[in-house]
């Protein structure tokens, strides 16, 4: 970008904004399965825009400068305690941030040098990163390939003198999930090990489920041995981007996920979260989501998700070479075939204007499609089914992505960081993506060469495609 010489007025920038989103996805109607959450009522995402901007220039940095983040932070925190059976919190920009803080007290509170984290094989990446960032090393464990939860016996087989944490998802993200909590939470109580939940995805979306008559296994903070539970805000409480909440039992163990530096001449630094400056607006755009909807808009909206799910999930049953992937606790719903390829299935959907989203094997689970069910999906539902027949369908008749002989051998074999980026880009070009284009690629090759790799070659060519796009 040039600077340019002058400014420029607000309308000319709002066209250019709006330019610019031109290929981006939709955020509203329903049509795509993951990333955003729409609640289906307009009202409800006025008053949180409303509510972010009026706290957007707020500085969370000092609570002492602004006293109204305190109050603000208190009640929503304090709500999803309440919800989720209590603790003491700490409000953050998402779930990393949360999990990152969950991770950072349990190793702070531990005694050992050389801190492990047991996890099992569907956990969020997010663990991964704060591992990575935090110096823990990760113990994966494996789940039931029919079930896809977690088996209480890896995990008890797994945890060692080192082991500062388990973990534990309601649910898991790919399959929708609630991992057997109150067993594995039994087994870190009489280890003496912490455990954390992750519920970024379910912390306020279970309760509502359960209100509207699902059966929901306990998960929270009111079963024994969980020391810690993390909340996103920003899915299924449908709050703007950036708003999460993490749960510690103890308030000893929240204070071990505070930073607090004295050894510099300048301002006092305390910090709550990995972010020291950060804008009041998510705040703002949470309190003003979770008062506009209210306990009675939550159960409806969980009663319209639970609804959706459960006809997504008869509907796909029903669609010839298609299953849904376990039995999901939750309103995500992950569906695979032995007989179509559902890269290319995802592909014939994004032509027909909807996002499903692919998912690639791993430890033993398929690879498959995932959608996430939210408040504003019971509306296209039906619509949603004769996307998917139709995708299958036309999937059925191509065939699946065929690669050229030896290319995944070939890219196994690469040492990608002596490619620069322009090599790398002309390495995807080969293979019909250009990196370089703001147009949509067809998916199904380049998911098809990352499904064949191990996880370690995957994420080499996932850093090297972020890399170039943004050269």
């Amino acid at each position: 970008m040039t600077l340019p010489e002058h400014g420029r007025s607000t309308e000319d920038l709002l066209a250019e904004i709006a330019r610019l989103k031109g290929a981006d996805l939709p955020v509203r109607g329903g049509k795509v399965t993951a990333y955003v959450y729409d609640t289906g009522r307009p009202e409800v995402h006025e008053a949180a825009a409303s509510g972010y901007f009026e706290m957007l220039e707020v500085n969370s940095l000092d609570p002492t400068a602004f006293p109204s983040i305190v109050e603000m932070e208190k009640q929503v925190v304090g709500a999803v305690a309440e919800l989720l059976g209590g603790g003491h919190g700490i409000f953050t920009s998402g779930g990393t941030e949360s999990i990152m803080l969950a991770v950072k007290a349990a190793r702070d509170a531990a005694a050992t040098k050389a801190p492990e984290m047991v996890v099992p094989v569907t956990a969020h990446p997010a663990f991964h990163k704060a591992a990575h960032y935090l110096g823990v090393k990760v113990v994966a464990v494996p789940v039931d390939l029919e079930t896809y939860r977690v088996e209480p016996s890896a995990v008890e087989a797994a945890i060692t003198g080192d082991t500062v944490l388990v973990v534990v998802s309601a649910p898991s993200y790919p399959q929708g999930v609630v991992d057997p909590v109150e067993r594995v939470a039994a087994i870190c109580a009489e280890r003496g090990v912490l455990c954390h939940v992750d519920a970024c995805v379910g912390g306020w979306l279970l309760p509502w489920l359960r209100e509207a008559g699902a059966e929901v296994p306990p998960f929270d903070l009111s079963v024994p041995g969980v020391t810690s539970i993390s909340c996103d805000l920003h899915k299924f409480g449908y709050a703007p981007k950036g708003a999460s909440v993490v749960l510690f039992r103890d308030p000893a163990l929240r204070r071990k996920a505070y930073f607090a530096s004295a050894a510099w001449p300048g301002y006092t630094i305390i910090n709550a979260t990995v972010q020291s400056s950060r804008s009041a607006g998510p705040l703002g755009g949470a309190w003003a989501t979770m008062q506009a909807l209210g306990r009675d808009g939550y159960v409806e909206l969980g009663r319209r998700s639970l609804e959706a799910a459960r006809r997504l999930r008869e509907g796909i049953a029903a669609i010839d070479g298609l299953s849904v992937l376990g039995e999901p606790d939750s309103t995500l719903v992950a569906f695979g075939s032995t007989e179509i390829d559902v890269f290319v299935l995802a592909d014939e959907a994004r032509k027909l204007g909807w996002f499903l989203q692919p998912q690639l094997s791993y430890a033993g689970i398929p690879a498959n499609i995932h959608i996430t069910v939210t408040g504003a999906t019971l509306a296209g539902v039906e619509a949603m089914l004769e996307v998917i027949a139709k995708s299958a369908e036309a999937a059925r008749r191509r065939g699946p992505a065929t690669l050229p002989d030896g290319l995944i051998d070939l890219i196994a074999g690469l040492d990608l960081d002596a490619l620069d980026d322009a090599t790398f880009a002309e390495l995807a070009a080969s293979v019909g993506v250009d990196l370089t284009s703001q147009a949509q690629p067809e998916m199904a090759v380049v998911n098809a060469v990352l499904d064949g790799l191990p996880a370690d070659k995957r994420e080499a060519v996932l850093l090297r495609f972020l890399s170039v796009i943004y050269s």
